[in-house]
Order: C-alpha cells, then structure tokens, then sequence
C-alpha cells in the first residue's frame, strides 16, 4: 500500500512540474507582454520590394476576392509583386485569376502541402526580391501591413510575423477561435520578444528576406506545421523573428466545431510530430552553443493546448484536495492554477470582454473534452494534408 501510494505521489509531482512550469511561463510572459511595451521602428527610408505568395488549394469561392484585395495594398506598385500557388482550381477560376495583373502558379498535386505549394512558387520565381510575403487563401491585409513590414526590415530584422486577428466571429466556436489568437499573438509573440525571444511564427501574414526563405524552406518539407518546423530551423541558426504588432492580417477564424476538431488534430499531430524529431537537439543546443532561443522553441513543442490546460488545471487541483498526503498540496495546484487562469484572462483582449462571450465560454467544456478525446486520435494525422474548409461569406 505505502508503495503505490509512493508511485502515486511521484507521477503527481513530475504532473505537477510540468504544469507548474507551463503556469508560470503563461503568466510571465502574458504579464511583461501586457505591461512592458516595445518600440516600433523608425519610418523606413526605402521600400523593400516583396514578393507576396497567396497559398490556394481549392476554395475557389474565396481566392478571387483575397487576390483582389491583396493588389489593393497601399505600397508603392512597383515594389511588391503577388503570386498565386492556384492548387487544384477550377479552370475558370484559373483564368480569371490570369486577367488580373498577378501571377499564377497552377499546381497539382497526389497530395497536398503548403510547403510544396511554396516550393512550386520558389522555382516559378525569376525576378529578385528583398522579402517574400505568405499568405493563406482567405486572409486580406490591412492597407499598410507592408509598410510596417517595411520598417521592420530596414530596422535589421531578417524575419517578421505579422499580428493575425480575426476578420469573423459569427459563432461561439469562432469567438474562442479568434480569443485563442489573440492569446497567442500576446504570450508566443509580444511577451517573447520583451525577453529578446523569437516570435512564434503562424504560416501566414510572417515576411523573410529572399535568399533566407528560400535556404529555409529548402529545408523544409513538412505535411502540416510548416511554420513550427520553420521557427525552429530559424532559431536553431540563431535567427531571431521580430513581431510587427501594428501590421494586421485580417484571418477567417473557425466557425464550425467539427471543422475547429480536424484542424486541431493536424495541429497537434504536427507539433508532436515535431517534438519527437527535434527534441532531443534542445538541450544540446542550449547547453553547447547557449542557444536559449532555439530551447524555448523546442519547449513550446512540448506544450499542451491552453483549452486543456483550462479543464486539467482545476481537475488535478480537485484530486489533490481528495487526496490529502499523496504529491503536491491543494495550495501548490490552486496557486499554479491560478498563475495559469490569471495569464490567459490578460492575455486577452479588453474587446472580447462583452455579450457575446458568455456563450463561447459555455462551448469551453464541450471542446475540453474534444481536445482530450484528440490526444488518443493522432495517429496518422500528420500523413496526409487535412484541408480546413473556408466560409466564403465570412467578413
């Protein structure tokens, strides 16, 4: 009896590190990205010229108006060119898209990824260029998102993630969708570069120089999490990502909840999938070259989804007040629960504090215990690419 009680107390306590440690990150990183602000750089001199590739497989009903809006970017005409990877199109959609003054890539593929969708571009690409520019089909970007990329350039910085935010929030699904952003944007993005860390890249609205795109994705062939395994290619040469908070990438946000299920699970299988290639080079990373950006990548991997954190967090502290003596305290859970509530609600945007939130925070349970049932389902998931369908009304 005293020997499982022993085994039960060490697997609460390893439990309990891993969760502690996760609170605490959230509410630091959540707490200096909330109070500590950073400056914008000086208005550049120069325009850079950009190369914006829109990644487009299917969708045929979105792409002409996302390819329209792009074109309409207030920058100087002659120094950014827009290139459309048009995978698996309709031929008419083909042509139209042929009429406007872009280029076209037609790509057809036995399966699917973005990352040859933009290998595809890459070669199809003759002029030179300063920086190219990903977008996903359905974003649109805000009048000057190039000129803040822009002056991030001539400010020295090799990689910049713009701010992605929702352009949708029509359902509970997509309020938690775009909260979750949000989130994201504040803890991965603004609080990481207090510390003089890397942004964590999204896949969409991010810019790098040419050449170093194209070395990058050179080395890159992922089925899904193209942007995690480029954040930790980057970092890992010591590259840092900048974060540009005022360029907006307007994104359409998950409205459906069996939609928001598949696209989580290629998530999730990517960043384990990641985990299991990459892992075992933090460490040495850290230890042998001090590279402490490329370990706080890695640990980013080995993270769980917030939602789950949400549901776990209050749970173990639930066992522990059951069962007095065996791990960790009630106090030690309940204060590593409350660092991990705290950090996320100032995270969040004062925005989204409003009617509408009440429902969204009652999906919260349901897609709790979606996201649990996801952890056991994962198997094969990075295989094959798994298409997020796109809503053609969303505004």
């Amino acid at each position: 009896m005293d020997f499982i009680k022993l085994l039960f107390s060490i697997v609460f306590s390893i439990v309990f590190i891993y969760m502690a440690i996760y609170s605490l990150y959230l509410f630091i990183f959540s707490f200096v990205g909330r109070f500590v602000i950073i400056k914008a750089p000086p208005v550049a001199e120069a325009f850079s010229k950009f190369v914006i590739y829109i990644c487009a497989y299917k969708e045929d009903a979105i792409i002409l108006n996302s390819a329209a809006q792009a074109l309409t970017i207030d920058y100087p005409q002659d120094k950014f060119h827009v290139c459309v990877i048009a995978d698996s199109m309709q031929p008419e959609t083909v042509e139209k898209l042929k009429a406007m003054p872009l280029q076209v890539v037609e790509v057809v593929f036995e399966s699917s990824t973005k990352s040859k969708a933009l290998h595809a571009a890459i070669a199809a690409t003759h002029q030179d260029f300063d920086a190219a520019v990903v977008f996903d089909i359905d974003n649109i970007a805000a009048p000057d998102f190039l000129r803040h990329i822009n002056d991030y350039l001539h400010a020295g910085n090799r990689v910049i993630q713009g701010h992605r935010v929702a352009k949708n929030t029509e359902t509970p699904v997509a309020i938690l969708d775009a909260i979750s952003e949000e989130v994201n944007n504040h803890i991965f993005r603004k609080g990481q570069r207090v510390f003089n860390l890397s942004a964590a890249i999204i896949g969409s609205g991010m810019a790098l120089e040419y050449r170093l795109f194209k070395d990058t994705m050179a080395q890159i062939d992922a089925v899904g999490g193209f942007d995690k395994e480029m954040g930790l290619v980057l970092t890992r040469q010591k590259i840092h990502v900048a974060y540009a908070d005022a360029a907006l990438i307007y994104d359409e946000k998950v409205s459906n909840p069996e939609v928001f299920k598949k696209q989580r699970r290629r998530w999730l299988s990517a960043q384990f999938n990641l985990l299991k290639t990459y892992g075992s080079t933090g460490f040495t990373e850290l230890f042998k070259n001090g590279n402490f950006d490329y370990f706080n990548e890695i640990y980013q991997t080995a993270i769980l989804p917030r939602i789950l954190m949400l549901g776990l967090m209050p749970f173990m502290l639930l066992i522990s007040l059951l069962t007095p003596g065996i791990g960790p305290s009630w106090q030690m859970w309940l204060t590593a629960t409350l660092l991990c509530y705290i950090g996320i609600l100032i995270a969040i945007p004062a925005q989204f504090f409003n009617g509408k939130l009440l429902g969204a925070v009652l999906k919260i349970p349901l897609i709790f215990f979606s996201m649990l049932a996801l952890l056991f389902k994962l198997k094969g998931a990075n295989k094959k690419f798994i298409h997020t369908p796109h809503n053609p009304t969303a505004v």
